[in-house]
């Protein structure tokens, strides 16, 4: 007798299920659109990170709401860029100001725009060209015939690492715009400060100070000029040395002075840009990304100007609205008093400080020339 058969048991393995199959490709991503997800994920990945890093780059905003309805404010070099963003944003909470700038026409065009945007009717145009030692004198004259207050100075302007050139009065032209310029006017604008008390001066340094040195022996770069990393870092540098020699002059007058890095910013100021066409094409594209905006820029002079939290400050150095510590050379009193006396020269002041007296007259008794009041300088400095 045949041995029965007996039905076998198909194992899960050996079942073939077409349609589990097609369920498992319906729910895998394969081919083209795996790679098309990977690169939407990829993107937005990538995306998310340059919003974060941009937010980063433009830094901290001064966001108190304070108002300076009234106050007496010039600015210089505010048409474009971060000093025509400063001028905005002080026009919006009710100050008076005159933009001293040195192209009128272009100067006319932003203060229509501000007045435009803020309603703020107090907005004059004024000519001042920081690289004429004349016009620096002209431009005063002319406010204090219309004003006898100024409560906030802004020195603003400045040029950049541009080729090799003087100014009217035969200085290099960084130096002499940067630094001299603005010496000078804030020196003739002293007594108005002093009777505005509380008052403020902010200057807009940079960080290329770090790269600079006070050249004694060719302040004017004549043996050697290089465009940045001399001749711009060295004005940089002497703005610095110029506001905390201030500071110290300025003690207990109640006028504060500051200055500030802005940060790299996407402005004008580096349209010496020197090199071939499609690398100033890639550098125009690479600042939409990495660059400050000019809103962003000006934060940090708005924050000096207006934060009633800094009232008492002066003498300091600021960036993203921070308060840093200079490297020694941007504090060395040695060659900020060198740097004041020999300013001075160049630009017709009378001394404001006397030279220490040699040791033999201090040890008679005699009078010292340095006690003279700093107030009368002040005024002979203002009629001059």
């Amino acid at each position: 007798m045949s041995e029965a058969a007996t039905p076998t048991t198909a194992t899960p393995a050996s079942i073939y299920d077409p349609s589990a199959e097609a369920a498992e490709k319906a729910v895998c991503f394969r081919g083209i659109w795996a790679w098309l997800v990977l690169i939407l994920l990829v993107a937005l990945a990538v995306a998310f990170v340059m919003w974060l890093l941009r937010q980063i780059i433009q830094g901290p905003a001064y966001r108190k709401l304070n108002r300076i309805d009234g106050k007496v404010v010039i600015v210089t070099g505010c048409n474009t860029g971060i000093g025509k963003e400063t001028v905005l944003e002080l026009a919006r909470r009710g100050a008076k100001i005159y933009m001293a700038c040195r192209d009128p026409a272009r100067c006319e065009a932003a203060r229509i725009e501000i007045i435009d945007r803020t309603q703020n009717q107090q907005l004059y145009n004024r000519s001042l060209d920081l690289g004429s030692l004349e016009s620096v004198r002209n431009f005063v004259a002319r406010f204090k015939t219309e004003e006898t207050r100024l409560d906030l100075l802004i020195n603003n302007a400045g040029v950049m690492a541009c080729p090799r050139s003087l100014t009217a009065d035969g200085f290099e032209q960084q130096f002499g715009v940067n630094h001299l310029g603005h010496f000078l006017l804030t020196n003739l604008l002293l007594d108005r400060l002093k009777h505005s008390a509380p008052s403020r001066i902010v200057v807009v340094s940079s960080a290329a100070h770090l790269f600079g040195r006070i050249n004694r022996e060719d302040l004017m770069s004549e043996r050697k000029y290089s465009k940045f990393f001399g001749a711009y870092s060295q004005s940089k540098l002497a703005n610095i040395l110029f506001t905390r020699k201030l500071a110290e002059l300025l003690q207990g007058s109640n006028v504060t002075v500051n200055c500030c890095h802005p940060g790299v910013v996407r402005t004008e100021l580096n349209r010496h840009f020197a090199g071939p066409n499609w690398a100033k094409s890639a550098l125009k594209f690479v600042s939409l990304f990495v660059f400050k905006t000019p809103r962003a820029g000006a934060q940090t002079s708005l924050r000096l100007a207006l934060d009633p939290g800094l009232e008492c400050s002066t003498g300091n150095y600021y960036a993203d609205c921070l308060r840093f510590p200079l490297v020694p050379w941007a504090r060395n009193k040695d060659n900020a008093d060198w740097l004041w006396r020999e300013s001075e020269k160049l630009v017709g002041l009378p001394p404001i400080e006397a030279p220490p007296p040699p040791p033999s007259a201090a040890q008679n008794g005699a009078p010292s020339a340095a006690a003279e009041s700093i107030e009368s300088v002040v005024v002979e400095r203002s009629s001059s």
